[in-house]
Formats: C-alpha cells, sequence, structure tokens
C-alpha cells in the first residue's frame, strides 16, 4: 500500500499522522511520503525520522486584513498545482490528512483526481480545512465527538478518538525514570507546544527561578522552537538564575523523547492540545492545563475541561496563570501521592487508545 498523509505546521498535526503511519507500517508492508511546508515543524520532524517529504508553499490566512493574506490567495492555486503533480509522481492509493492548512489543496487534490481520501480532526470544534474539506473527501474521522455537530455535509463521519504514537503507548515509567536518573523526587514536565507560549514560558521561568535552589524536584521544560529558547534562556538571566550549573534543571528547545520523558513524569504542565492531551491520557498522567486563549473558538478549553471533568487534570485559564496560582497548584499536587493517583486512573479512563486500529480499518475500507 501506498500512502500519502498532509498535515503540519506544529507537532499537533505531525504526532496523528506519525501515530497512523507507523501502526500501518506495522500491519502490512507500506510506502509512505508527507507533503509539508518547509515553514513548518514537519521540515525538521519527517527527515529526521527518515521519512519521504514532499514540500509546498502555502499559508494559513491571518484574521486581520493584511499583505500576507492578499499573498496566500496567489498561493492556493499553485498549491493545489503543486500537489497534483506529487500525487501523480507518488501514486498514493490513498491520501490521508491530519490537520493544518496544507491538507487542504493536498487533499482537494486528490479527491478530485479520483482517490480515497480520509481527514482526521482531532479537536471538538473543527478547524476550517476539515470543514472546507468534509463534504469532498471520503471520511473523516473525528477524535472528540462533538465534532460532529459540525460535519453535517460530510460524506461519512466516523468517530475514532486521536492517534497515539506507540512509543507513548509502549513507554514504561520505571524504565523511563531509570533512563533519566530519577530519584525520588517529583519529576515536574513544562512544554507550551511544539512551538512554545510566549505568556506561558514568561510564568514557567518565573517559577522555575524562585526554587531553583530548593531541590524539591527535577524539571524539564521544553520551551518551543522559533527563538523561544533564547528567549527563556534570556528570562533565567534576568532572573539571576545560573540553570546551567543547576543539575535538577533541564531546558531544552524541542523534547525529543517525549514518550520517555511523559512517561516518567509524575505532573505535566503544558497546553491543551488534543494530541497532547491523547498522550496523556493514554499514560494515564496528571496534568495541570493551562489551554490557549488564542485558538479557533476556543477549542483549547474545550479539550482540557473534558479531562477536567473526569478527574485527571486541573485547569489553570491564562489570565490566571501566574507563578504564585503555578506553584500553589504544584505544590498541593506533587506531594500527594493518593491525589496523583486518583489523577493517574481517572486520566486514563479519559483516554482511547484504539483510534489508529479504527482508522486502518477504515483506510482498508476505503482502498479495497
Amino acid at each position: 500500500m501506498r500512502i500519502l498523509f498532509a498535515g503540519g505546521g506544529t507537532a499537533g498535526h505531525i504526532n496523528p499522522a506519525l501515530a497512523i503511519a507507523n501502526y500501518i507500517c506495522g500491519q502490512e508492508k507500506t510506502e509512505i511520503a508527507f507533503v509539508g511546508t518547509k515553514e513548518g515543524l514537519e521540515a525538521e520532524l519527517i527527515p529526521r525520522l527518515g521519512h519521504k517529504l514532499y514540500l509546498i508553499k502555502i499559508h494559513g490566512f491571518e484574521r486581520t486584513l493584511n499583505l500576507q493574506n492578499f499573498k496566500n490567495i496567489f498561493e492556493l492555486p499553485l498549491s493545489y498545482s503543486a500537489s497534483r503533480k506529487i500525487i501523480k509522481e507518488f501514486k498514493p492509493d490513498i491520501v490521508i490528512g491530519t490537520g493544518g492548512y496544507v491538507c487542504g489543496p493536498v487533499l482537494l487534490a486528490a479527491a478530485k483526481m479520483g482517490i480515497p481520501t480520509l481527514v482526521h480532526e482531532s479537536n471538538a470544534y473543527p478547524g476550517v480545512t476539515t470543514r472546507m474539506l468534509a463534504p469532498r473527501v471520503d471520511t473523516v474521522a473525528i477524535g472528540a465527538k462533538p465534532a460532529a455537530n459540525y460535519m453535517q455535509n460530510a460524506k461519512r463521519v466516523l468517530y475514532t478518538g486521536n492517534p497515539v504514537r506507540p512509543s507513548i503507548l509502549s513507554a514504561d515509567s520505571f524504565d523511563a525514570r531509570r533512563r533519566l536518573k530519577l530519584d525520588e523526587r517529583p519529576f515536574i514536565v513544562f512544554f507550551g507546544g511544539s512551538l512554545g507560549a510566549k505568556d506561558f514560558n514568561k510564568t514557567v521561568v518565573d517559577w522555575i527561578s524562585s526554587i531553583a535552589e530548593s531541590k524539591k524536584y527535577r524539571i524539564m521544560m521544553g520551551t518551543g522552537k522559533f527563538h523561544q529558547y533564547d528567549a527563556v534562556l534570556e528570562r533565567f538571566k534576568e532572573n539571576g538564575v545560573n540553570i546551567e550549573n543547576n543539575p535538577d534543571i533541564d531546558v531544552n528547545e524541542y523534547i525529543y523523547d517525549m514518550d520517555i520523558v511523559m512517561s516518567a513524569a509524575d505532573l505535566v504542565v503544558c497546553r491543551a492540545g488534543a494530541s497532547t492531551l491523547s498522550e496523556l491520557t493514554a499514560l494515564g498522567k496528571p496534568s495541570l492545563l493551562v489551554p490557549s486563549p488564542y485558538v479557533t473558538a476556543n477549542h483549547q478549553e474545550h479539550n482540557a475541561r473534558a479531562v477536567e471533568k473526569e478527574g485527571g487534570a486541573e485547569v489553570i485559564l491564562e489570565k490566571d496563570f501566574t507563578p504564585e496560582a503555578l506553584g500553589g497548584a504544584i505544590e498541593k499536587l506533587a506531594f500527594d501521592k493518593q491525589k496523583l493517583a486518583e489523577m493517574r486512573r481517572a486520566a486514563k479512563n479519559a483516554g482511547t487508545v484504539t483510534a489508529t486500529e479504527d482508522i486502518y480499518k477504515e483506510v482498508k475500507r476505503l482502498t479495497s
């Protein structure tokens, strides 16, 4: 089987594609390739994993009238033409989209060329691209049941849950803690998303700075890419904290071995993207969730509240996310073993781990 994946920009779009690809490759002989942009995170992650990556030129539309939006209009027919060329060259049996604006021209071209198509939507409130593609693709797979309310014009809607990478599902917390050389102290992991989050990072750095010499915790922070790492280091310096000589604090631009790190964590503090929550719940990890308020229809808060309702997470809105609020929440949870155990069970119950299997069954149906 030959499968072409389209999706990118952030890890939230890339990781589900990788999860689906890895599962299908484990079931049968499969050749896969990806379509993305040179600006997206896929330009680094996909080649790093040894997969073929085709690049097209397309940008998402911003919510304000500006020159870039005007330029984007002229990119659309070019990206569609490039997508047709890629499809003719790769000759896929099916094209699968996992979100982001790059999906639009690729899946639209595939549908018009008569090739089976499937798009997966992770969020409870679907993105513009998914809503646009819904009546054109063969199947819309959804990660959250409320998304079906926005898909009345779709040919077929299938609830699968969100795909989780096999490395996450197979992770062992005892082995992970051993590999990271952790001790009995709580291990707290922070990340504001693959591209980072300025305000989130600032609050986290200020709290870490306040406890840097306490030796109460082991800490790992993923700052996100595109200048976030430098800004974080500068903030530590402004706070008079030298993290380079502190073995208890590990700051990275991007956490590449997230399966190991997340598996080892006692508590995760992060945004509430659908892909992240799928991995947290698959692992049964207690979390403090800080939903981004800068996303369409506030969908991250909807995602976060669903896990909070089950008891697997606590939510702090960005407007309330201060070093003091963060410190109070961590102090309350990190040393309460009974509470953490309850949250682990609740998080596990809130998740689903069969999405890749269900998507594979649909792929086989569409290509048979």
